[in-house]
């Protein structure tokens, strides 16, 4: 190829530069990550969901609500960002509410709470969606979120790929992966938001069979809905397989199958120069040994 000529280059930029910028076919032109869930199916699924399957949002709902009692404040414009709007409107009436588009609709430094309800698990960009929250907030405003965390569905993930791989020998996308507590935990502070907090709540579940729980997450709207996933017709000896491999490694004392949701709670705040700040390093005018020693005294006394 020949090499173009310093008419063809801006006089502020270098070879590699103007290269980068042309398409040619041996330049790709820049490449994005590919979304990792499918906003179409996400609708269907949501729109197959069921008022009476709504248990886990009302529990995070009613956790949220616990957790705000606490802070002694009173929140006068409060942004929900959700997919399942029915539920946390009633719980906060007078909330905006926010679908958990890739933009969300919330205009800079304007509300004091903004609660991400339920919806983290299944964005393409987490992190962006708690930086989107945390520009909304006023000074010292109040970050809150829940989704489901990584130990979620943890049985039926084992018994699905222990399936899979004995039948077929290869795995398919078939429940969405989910972040850890840790991992949320590091969304607030990569969103500069101060005081950060993650805690977690595992609810145990029982049902009937594999085929019980299939339906109940489906009335729930939380179906596989991964771009990767197959879509193609899943013969019923996979699920009469995997009903098998539950069955025996994750039973109940009932009979029944045994299933874990792992709710996981954020909160974080947008700065302000009120909030307490983080002593020094080297400031400490004791050790923790002495700490330590000094609760301990104060114990036995």
């Amino acid at each position: 190829m020949p090499r173009p000529g310093n008419q063809d280059i801006d006089g502020d930029k270098s070879l590699a530069t103007h290269l980068a910028n042309h398409t040619a076919p041996f330049y790709p032109r820049p490449m994005t990550a590919p979304a990792l869930f499918d906003p179409i199916a996400q609708a269907e699924a949501r729109a197959r969901a069921c008022a009476t399957a709504m248990f886990l949002q009302e529990l995070a709902c009613a956790e949220i609500l616990d957790r705000l009692k606490v802070v002694n404040r009173q929140f006068k414009s409060v942004a929900i960002v959700t997919g399942f709007p029915q539920v946390w409107s009633v719980a906060l009436p007078n909330a905006k509410l926010v679908l958990d588009e890739d933009l969300l609709e919330l205009s800079p430094e304007q509300h004091d709470l903004v609660v991400h309800a339920m919806a983290l698990h299944h964005c393409n960009d987490p992190i962006g969606q708690v930086v989107q929250c945390g520009r909304a907030l006023k000074p010292d405003g109040l970050f809150m979120g829940a989704c489901f965390g990584g130990q979620t569905l943890a049985e039926l993930r084992s018994s699905l790929s222990t399936a899979e791989a004995g039948l077929r020998g290869g795995l398919s996308p078939r429940i969405s992966p989910m972040a850890e507590i840790r991992e949320l935990g590091s969304l607030l502070q990569r969103a500069g938001l101060a005081l950060p907090v993650a805690d977690s709540l595992k609810i145990p579940a029982a049902y009937s069979d594999i085929y019980h729980l299939m339906r109940d997450l489906r009335d729930m709207g939380e179906t596989n809905i991964m771009t990767a996933r197959q879509k193609t017709f899943t013969a019923k000896s996979l699920f009469d397989q995997a009903q098998k491999v539950f069955a025996t490694e994750f039973p109940t004392d009932e009979g029944r199958i045994a299933c874990t949701f792992d709710l996981v709670f954020l909160s974080g705040w947008a700065p302000h120069a009120s909030q307490p700040k983080a002593l020094k390093r080297g400031s400490a005018t004791k050790s923790l040994q002495q700490a330590l020693e000094e609760a301990k005294s104060s114990l036995s006394n």
